[in-house]
C-alpha cells in the first residue's frame, strides 16, 4: 500500500518536480529548435509566403485537433507517460517536418508535432499539479518558467547548428534523440499512481472523490471565466510576440535591432514573474496576483499606447510579460480542481480553448489594425488585463503555510 507523506515534500517528491521540470525543459526546446530553421525549409521546398503561411499554420491547428483528446490520454496512460508519449512523437514530428520533400508532408508532419504537443502540454500540468499537491505550496509557475528556459535553449542550439552548418537533418535528429532520452529519464521518476490518487493531496478529500459529484451550472460558468482568463493570457503573449516589433519599427519608427526588445522585454519579464509567482500566490493567493497582473497589464499598456514613446512602449510590453506570467498557470490549476469534472477533463478544455485564443488573436488584431490602426489593434491587451481583473474572482485565494 502506498505510504501517505508526512508534513513537507518528501525525497520522492522532489525527484518527481526535477522530473516535471525536465519535461517542461524538453518541451519548450522541441519546437524551439525548428523555428529557427522555417526560412531553409521555405527554400528548400519553394514555397511563397502564403503556402508557408499555411504550412507553419499547421502546428497551431493540430494542436487544436487533438486537444480534446489529451484528458482521454491522461486517464488512459497517466498523466507522466502521456507527456512523455506526447514529447517522443513532437520529435519526431518536429524531425519529419525537417526532412519533408514536399509542400503536403511538411503540413501531415507539423499537424502529428502540433497535436502531439497538445496532449504533452495537458499532461505535463496534470502531473506538475499532482506534484504541487504533495508540496502543498504552489510550484506550477516555476514549471512555467523552465519551459521558457527551453525555449532559449532550443533557439540557442538551431542558431548553433546553422552557424556551423549542420545539416537540417542531422540537428533536428540531435534534438530529437537527445530530449527523447531526457524525457525517458524523468519518467522514471514520476510519481507512483494514478493521477486523483488520494495520497496526491494528504489530509484532503481525495480528487476522484471531488470529480465524483455531478456537474453543475456554477461548475460550468467557473470553466467559462477560467477559459477567459487563459485567452487573455495568450491575447497578450501573442501581443509581443506577433505585433511588438512591427509597432515599434512601423509606427514608432525604432531601427530593428531596438524594436526586437519589445518581444524581449514581454517574454523576460513573463519569466522573472514566472520566478516570483509561486511565492506570491503564497503569500497573497491566486486571486490576488492574478487581478493585481490584470491591472499591471492595463496600466502598462494602457499607458504605453495613450502616450506613444519607444522607450515607454518597450516598458508597456515589459509591464505585460510580468502581469501575465502567472495567468495560465493559475487557470489550468484552478481548472484541474473544479468538482464534477473527471481528471484531466478541466484542464484540457482550457488548455484547448486557449490555443483558439492564439489562433484568433494575430486575425483580430490586424484587422482593427487594418482599419484604424496598430495602436488600436494593441488596445486587447489593456482590455484583457481589465477582463482579468473582472474575471478574478473564480480564483481561489486560498494561501499554502510555508513548508
Amino acid at each position: 500500500m502506498p505510504s501517505i507523506p508526512g508534513p513537507g515534500p518528501q525525497p520522492a517528491d522532489r525527484r518527481a518536480r526535477a522530473a516535471v521540470a525536465a519535461m517542461f525543459l524538453t518541451n519548450g526546446a522541441l519546437f524551439a529548435n525548428l523555428v529557427p530553421r522555417y526560412p531553409e525549409i521555405k527554400a528548400a521546398l519553394d514555397l511563397d509566403n502564403a503556402t508557408y503561411g499555411v504550412a507553419v499554420a499547421a502546428f497551431p491547428a493540430g494542436a487544436i485537433i487533438a486537444g480534446l483528446g489529451a484528458g482521454f490520454l491522461v486517464r488512459k496512460l497517466g498523466s507522466a507517460q502521456a507527456a512523455v508519449v506526447g514529447t517522443i512523437l513532437t520529435g519526431l514530428g518536429v524531425l519529419a517536418a525537417g526532412l519533408a520533400p514536399s509542400f503536403g508532408l511538411l503540413v501531415l508532419a507539423l499537424l502529428l508535432g502540433g497535436a502531439m504537443d497538445a496532449v504533452t502540454d495537458v499532461a505535463q500540468n496534470a502531473h506538475g499539479l499532482r506534484v504541487q499537491r504533495r508540496y502543498g505550496r504552489s510550484i506550477i509557475n516555476g514549471f512555467h518558467a523552465v519551459w521558457s528556459v527551453g525555449a532559449v535553449l532550443g533557439g540557442s542550439m538551431a542558431a548553433g547548428a546553422i552557424a556551423i552548418g549542420l545539416p537540417l537533418g542531422v540537428h533536428l535528429g540531435i534534438s530529437t534523440a537527445v530530449f527523447a532520452i531526457v524525457a525517458l529519464v524523468a519518467l522514471r521518476f514520476r510519481l507512483p499512481g494514478r493521477d486523483g490518487d488520494i495520497e496526491d493531496a494528504p489530509g484532503t478529500t481525495s480528487a476522484a472523490e471531488v470529480r465524483g459529484t455531478a456537474l453543475s451550472p456554477r461548475t460550468v460558468a467557473i470553466v467559462a471565466a477560467l477559459v477567459l482568463i487563459a485567452i487573455s493570457g495568450a491575447l497578450v503573449e501573442d501581443a509581443g510576440s506577433s505585433w511588438a516589433a512591427l509597432y515599434l519599427s512601423g509606427s514608432l519608427g525604432a531601427p530593428a535591432a531596438l524594436a526586437a526588445t519589445g518581444f524581449v522585454a514581454l517574454v523576460g519579464a513573463q519569466f522573472v514573474g514566472r520566478m516570483l509567482g509561486d511565492r506570491m500566490v503564497d503569500r497573497f493567493g491566486q486571486r490576488t496576483v492574478a487581478r493585481g497582473g490584470g491591472v499591471i497589464i492595463a496600466l502598462g499598456m494602457g499607458l504605453a499606447l495613450a502616450v506613444p514613446t519607444v522607450p515607454g512602449t518597450i516598458i508597456g510590453f515589459a509591464a505585460a510579460g510580468l502581469g501575465s506570467a502567472t495567468l495560465v498557470p493559475a487557470a489550468m490549476h484552478e481548472a484541474d480542481e473544479l468538482p464534477g469534472l473527471r481528471a484531466g477533463t478541466g484542464l484540457t478544455i482550457v488548455s484547448w480553448l486557449m490555443r483558439l485564443g492564439f489562433l484568433a488573436s494575430p486575425p483580430l488584431v490586424g484587422m482593427v489594425a487594418d482599419a484604424v490602426g496598430l495602436r488600436y489593434g494593441l488596445l486587447v491587451v489593456p482590455a484583457a488585463g481589465l477582463l482579468i481583473v473582472l474575471l478574478a474572482g473564480v480564483l481561489q485565494n486560498r494561501t499554502a503555510s510555508p513548508r
